[in-house]
């Protein structure tokens, strides 16, 4: 994997947890933060930390922060604070800029100013956590997009012995079957007439409301 400069501007709790994970994979890492006591637990960590207002173009400027490949904008409470750093990267000419979003209307807000992706951690987490509750065979799921997503799930006994043609799931529910993984093997986008057995792993791609079907499909 190719290391890559990201920033990471605001370090609470998942700021600090993104920066963990992105220094794990071996990618350079500034932190910026106005609150000088929150690089104690972060400072051993990021490649670079920093105390400095985000809002302020010669401050980022002189950070080079434009040829990162990515600015990660994980301030907290302060709405304000967030949208005046997006415009500032804006103007700087920031090349991808990703930012987590309080609520709704501040993730709206962040859209219609042209932010790259918007994040929205609590609300995610809780609506993962709730679908992998409510659906026992479900493993994994991840939206892709408000749209679209991808669930990992492991084959109930009513797929077992039939083949994905006979399961007719991309008619019933538009959904694709990237991967089968049956015990130590894996079939990358399996043909048709490939058969199901029970406690294969399926990978599948679709609409996040389809894929919710999916999800009551496989528990009914």
């Amino acid at each position: 994997m190719r290391t890559k400069q990201f920033a990471v501007i605001g370090i609470g709790r998942f700021g600090e947890s993104l920066i963990h994970e992105l220094r794990r994979m071996n990618h350079q890492v500034l932190a910026i933060d106005t609150d000088e006591d929150r690089f104690e637990n972060i400072a051993a960590v990021a490649t670079h930390a920093v105390q400095a207002d985000s809002t302020d173009e010669k401050t980022l400027r002189a950070l080079d922060i434009q040829s990162f490949h990515s600015v990660i904008v994980a301030i907290g409470g302060d709405l304000e604070a967030s949208i005046l750093t997006v415009l500032t990267l804006q103007e700087i000419g920031v090349n991808k800029i990703i930012a987590k979003a309080q609520n709704e209307m501040h993730g709206k807000v962040l859209e219609k100013m042209g932010v790259d992706i918007v994040l929205y951690p609590e609300r995610d987490m809780a609506i993962r956590l709730a679908r992998s509750l409510s659906a026992s065979n479900i493993i994994e799921q991840i939206e892709l997009s408000t749209e679209f997503g991808i669930t990992e799930f492991k084959a109930p006994k009513s797929f077992a012995g039939r083949s994905l043609a006979q399961l007719r799931l991309p008619n019933k529910l538009k959904i694709t079957i990237l991967a089968v993984k049956s015990g130590e093997r894996i079939k990358v986008t399996p043909s048709a007439d490939y058969v199901i057995n029970e406690g294969d792993i399926l990978l599948a791609f679709g609409s996040n409301r389809f894929l919710e079907k999916l999800g009551n499909l496989i528990d009914g």
